[in-house]
């Protein structure tokens, strides 16, 4: 039995490593283990994670000497909730299928969600254009050359309208990547919603409302930090009060893994940001448990197998402790981490790609066997271009045959009891909380991004991948090794460039057949009331209601606000 550690008495632990085991390694080391490595050396003096956690060659009960069953692991659906937030996890409902869509006009990518569902994928998750993320509409100079270029333009409730036309948003969840003009694209879901009938308190999905992270990894920001978080505020507190099953905030690590941070880093960054988010929904006056149970976070599923799935159980343990031990949090819903998972978009290759669905399978499977709530599998030919309706399929088609067809969805965290995914998972939820310890002495997250810690992080762990690849310490199968010469691929996705033009169109329709005055008093309403402290969600829907245009409210909001410029952007 294993040292009790929470002086509450004995506990239920994993077996401490007996005399006889101790000896029996060392006795295997000697007369085993020494004339092999005499004989055959390893490949390499050392074995480590992509964090760079050393993995030791073999492990042992030693590994988990230190972990108590019940207060380091639990069942699934109780606290720490190591093992999975729901009692049955995927015996009782697969995870969502919900592949990252949308190019073009709205209507191009209605057509895209139509030919997903009729696939058998089970929920929606937009992407946006670069110039509706920093809230600029299509006919704007800024937007020039990038209308629908990666991801749907959506410049008025008419697009989004389109966008879903006959799909209904009462029994369908939709995801929303979208951060800076959060605000807007959800009151834009939210009309929508009621055109079709749908009472808001029956509107499911997310809204990504992360903009943080944007600051450090992404550049869709469009004001500073400071009024930044009180729009997310604000959205967190409207959909705490208005729409009960809207996940009201995603907190991504997504996009600081792709800008080359390590699982480690991901942990703590989002988690360190999270803790900002609550911090400032606290200020506002929230009851914690009021709001928490809707927040949801976002991750990214690396090539690393075995370190991906002791992250997110790790991830899993600490969100759990911190809700709790320092939050005060009661209701188990706001201690449970739900994540959606997006297999790495930045390990695809654009040589050989064919070879990017091997490599999308296992991360879609280390995903699953972490426990994910929702899964986006990368498309092959991502690294060349928007995802082919072939290339989209067969993604779709990885996470059906895991799910279906390969077992792993039939018992609850099947890798959980295993000598090195414990003592992984135990490893990285110290390093992370390492971390953690050091934004916190920094003042928080923000101060951390503004004092440049965290870029400064992700920058140093990115050169160090990269630099390992370059001398070949890392192997990318067809980019530093097994190389072969290759025809230029073909069937690739082309946007229709007549999109932008077609979008000046609409907006010229409708500026001319909307009711002018309304929209004036609307945006009026709007400026009055970002000059003040009130919550924002309700004059921006008001201003969506009376037909103004995403450009138009952002622009009403930048008079008040001004623009983020980051340091040395010209």
């Amino acid at each position: 039995m294993a040292e009790d550690q929470s002086g509450e008495g004995e506990k239920v632990g994993f077996p401490a490593p007996d005399t006889d085991v101790v000896a029996a390694r060392q006795q295997w080391e000697e007369q085993v283990l020494g004339p092999v490595l005499k004989r055959y050396p390893e490949r390499q003096a050392r074995f480590a994670t992509m964090s760079g956690l050393a993995l030791d060659r073999v492990y042992t009960p030693e590994h988990t000497a230190g972990l108590l069953y019940l207060r380091d692991l639990g069942f699934p659906g109780q606290y720490p909730f190591t093992r999975g937030v729901q009692p049955t996890m995927y015996r009782g409902r697969h995870w969502t299928m919900r592949q990252y869509a949308g190019y073009g006009s709205a209507e191009e990518t209605n057509r895209r969600f139509r030919y997903l569902l009729e696939q058998g994928q089970t929920g929606l998750s937009v992407a946006f254009d670069l110039p509706t993320q920093v809230g600029y509409d299509s006919d704007h100079p800024m937007a020039e050359g990038e209308v629908g270029r990666v991801g749907v333009a959506i410049d008025s409730v008419e697009d989004m309208d389109a966008l879903f036309a006959g799909i209904p948003l009462g029994r369908v969840s939709t995801s929303m990547t979208i951060n800076a003009p959060a605000a807007v694209l959800l009151a834009m879901y939210q009309v929508v919603g009621e055109r079709q009938g749908v009472e808001p308190t029956r509107l499911q999905g997310t809204v990504q409302n992360d903009i943080l992270k944007e600051y450090v990894a992404r550049g869709t920001y469009i004001f500073p930090p400071g009024p930044s978080l009180r729009l997310v505020t604000d959205v967190i507190e409207y959909c705490s009060r208005h729409l009960p099953d809207w996940n009201s905030i995603s907190i991504s690590g997504y996009h600081m893994r792709e800008a080359g941070c390590t699982a480690v880093q991901e942990i703590a960054f989002t988690l360190a940001n999270a803790i900002c988010y609550v911090e400032s929904a606290r200020e506002r006056g929230l009851e914690v448990d009021s709001f928490a149970p809707r927040l949801s976070f976002f991750f990214n599923c690396h090539i690393d197998f075995l370190e991906e799935v002791a992250k997110f159980r790790a991830a899993r343990r600490l969100w759990a402790r911190i809700m709790k031990e320092r939050f005060g949090a009661k209701d188990p819903r706001s201690l449970m981490l739900r994540f959606h998972t997006q297999t790495a978009g930045c390990s695809l290759t654009a040589q050989q790609p064919e070879n990017n669905v091997v490599r999308v399978a296992l991360q879609a499977l280390a995903a699953v066997l972490g426990g994910t709530q929702s899964l986006h599998t990368n498309s092959m030919d991502e690294a060349l271009a928007l995802p082919s309706e072939k290339a989209v399929r067969i993604a779709l088609r990885t996470q059906q045959i895991i799910a279906y067809e390969s077992g792993v969805a039939s018992t609850v965290d099947p890798l959980g009891g295993s000598y090195c995914i414990e003592s992984l998972t135990t490893r990285i939820e110290e390093a992370a909380e390492d971390y953690i310890r050091r934004i916190d002495d920094m003042g928080g997250a923000v101060k951390a991004i503004e004092g440049g810690f965290i870029q400064k992080e992700i920058h140093e762990a990115a050169y160090r991948y990269q630099m390992e690849v370059e001398r070949r310490e890392r192997i990318v199968v067809g980019v530093n090794a097994f190389q072969e010469e290759e025809e230029p691929p073909a069937g690739l996705l082309e946007v229709d460039p007549g999109v932008a033009e077609r979008q000046r169109a609409k907006l010229e329709r409708l500026r001319r057949e909307r009711d002018e005055d309304a929209c004036h008093r609307a945006l009026d309403d709007l400026e009055r009331a970002a000059r003040g402290t009130a919550n924002l969600v309700p004059p921006v829907l008001e201003a969506v209601r009376a037909r103004c245009t995403l450009g138009e409210i952002c622009d009403t909001l930048r008079r008040v606000f001004g623009e983020y410029r980051a340091p040395g952007e010209i």
